[in-house]
């Protein structure tokens, strides 16, 4: 037990931040950031032209956004151990390299198992960039200048995304579908480059050893609970499959965290949840994700499936809300540094909660600039609030538990988006089954005399266009609910302070006083 205390003052004191930030390391970073999470969104558009393109079904493409996202899932909380284990360079220049292999093979698959196998190759890369990017940050700036520097990771974090599925959209309609991956190519080549010529080793490292049963664990865990929430949506809930991933997915994550609890050098620590503000914020962040991917899902639906304007129109119709949060990450940011967290994510909250119940009531005249400004105005609420929670909860860890801070609060995002989406997803399916079901009966009760296929084809499309619109609008009324408990759990926020200041501050205490007896002795 004291050597692994002796261990952790020695990291802590090994964290120490940089006297100057690597800016020019930092943007390289930055940049292959960038390209893994605008990959993570890029296809979804694509999949009915790909489908139709390499002759596969829909449940068979859409493996192409699940795979990617079940291995992404499944190496994420393992990033802890290799940034705790790898020097950042090699570490980042290995992730890249294979992202760039991954994303080759997908511009040249011949077919849909090669292409698979391209985007799982890309997932594997991409999974690290995003926690070594943090950790530097986390690294270059004191708490007290942490929330601009974080705020400008968000606006990649959620500005590439964001942006993703409008520029599919383009280039879908005007290219072939291999463009989206030969575009990336030359920008994950320079980024690759140029972290051979420029990275440096800033993050400390220490020997550990990777628990193997741990690491299985994790992959079926995760893994499971991932796929079984994605496929929910799809194939409802009483699916056999559905259920059994979920089940032993559940199952495969309580006896991770179980051994994470007992052994030595666990993947995933689970002391970091010992700080009650950083156990707050990924609640917090948990529930917001759900309420947040779902109403992602639901708009594109209502735009899409209920209005009927094309794919590339409703995503130009969502992108003001993802320029709006770029834009506001930054500024976002600096406010955290200044006020702390609570304002922010009370004010945020209130607005997102506020824009999410007026989506709710959304109908088939409302017009494109309502549903433009109502959705904008929600990603503005949305905006002020995912990196400052994200930022006070690590600023509350000790700098030894970063990576593990960083790579759970990846893991619990991409879990909770998940389910969100899947539940609102499932609650859309079933309200619109038993409203399509109600109006077919009051219309059948109405017809008082025998009508053409025609027409009754024209009543058909009206009854399912008009269940539809209603199980989108109790979604969002289920997603307003899950907001307000976000915004209610976010009264008891406060600023977080570093663990490892407080320890710098008893320790040159201590100093100065020994120093004081010293003097006085040799006098």
């Amino acid at each position: 037990m004291k050597k692994r205390e002796s261990e952790n003052i020695n990291m802590n004191n090994n964290f120490q931040t940089l006297e100057k930030p690597p800016y020019l390391m930092i943007a390289v970073l930055f940049v292959g950031a960038f390209v893994a999470f605008l990959n993570n969104t890029l296809l979804n558009v694509a999949l009915p032209t790909i489908m139709t393109d390499l002759g596969v079904t829909y449940s068979t493409v859409q493996w192409l956004a699940t795979g990617y996202m079940l291995v992404s899932g499944v190496l994420i909380p393992a990033s802890a151990f290799l940034i705790t284990r790898f020097k950042t360079r090699p570490l980042f220049i290995f992730a890249m390299s294979i992202f760039v292999v991954g994303t080759i093979v997908a511009a040249i698959a011949p077919s849909f198992p090669v292409l698979l196998a391209g985007r799982m190759i890309q997932a594997v890369g991409s999974s690290v960039m995003a926690p070594i990017l943090m950790n530097v940050m986390l690294i270059s700036f004191p708490v007290e200048k942490r929330g601009a520097a974080m705020g400008m990771f968000g606006l990649v974090m959620i500005a590439a995304p964001a942006i993703g599925p409008t520029l599919s959209g383009w280039i879908v309609e005007h290219y072939e579908w291999r463009v989206l991956f030969e575009m990336i190519i030359p920008i994950a080549v320079l980024s690759l480059l140029f972290s051979i010529w420029k990275l440096e080793n800033v993050l400390p490292n220490k020997k550990v050893t990777l628990d193997y049963f741990s690491l299985v664990l994790s992959t079926i865990g995760f893994g499971g609970i991932l796929y079984g929430f994605s496929n929910a949506g799809n194939d409802g809930w009483t699916d056999p499959i559905v259920l059994t991933t979920i089940i032993v997915g559940v199952i495969g994550v309580t006896l991770f965290v179980l051994r994470q609890l007992k052994i030595d050098t666990p993947i995933l620590s689970m002391e970091i949840f010992k700080s009650p503000l950083y156990a707050l914020s990924a609640i917090i962040s948990a529930v917001l994700s759900m309420a947040m991917m779902g109403g992602m899902i639901l708009t594109p639906a209502y735009v899409q499936n209920v209005r009927g304007i094309e794919p590339f129109e409703s995503g130009l119709m969502m992108l003001p809300g993802a320029l709006v949060m770029a834009i506001m990450s930054p500024i976002t940011g600096r406010l955290f540094d200044k006020v702390g967290p609570k304002l922010l994510a009370i004010t945020g909250l209130t607005i997102t909660a506020i824009s999410t119940y007026f989506l709710h009531e959304l109908d088939m005249d409302s017009t494109y600039l309502y549903i433009i400004m109502i959705y904008t105005i929600r990603m503005l609420g949305i905006s002020m609030v995912m990196m400052p929670i994200m930022t006070n909860g690590l600023n509350s860890l000790p700098a030894r538990l970063n990576p593990h801070g960083t790579a759970s609060n990846n893991t619990i995002q991409q879990v909770a988006g998940s389910i969100g989406t899947a539940l609102l997803v499932a609650i859309m399916n079933k309200r619109t089954t038993a409203t399509g079901e109600d109006f077919a009966a009051q219309a059948q009760a109405n017809i008082t005399s025998p009508m053409s296929q025609e027409q009754m084809a024209a009543m058909k499309a009206q009854i399912t266009q008009q269940a539809l619109l209603d199980g989108i609008q109790y979604s969002f009324l289920i997603a307003t609910g899950i907001t307000i408990v976000a915004l209610i759990l976010s009264l008891f926020l406060k600023r977080s302070t570093s663990p490892d200041s407080k320890a710098t501050s008893i320790d040159s205490k201590n100093n100065g006083t020994i120093e004081q007896a010293n003097a006085t002795l040799s006098k």
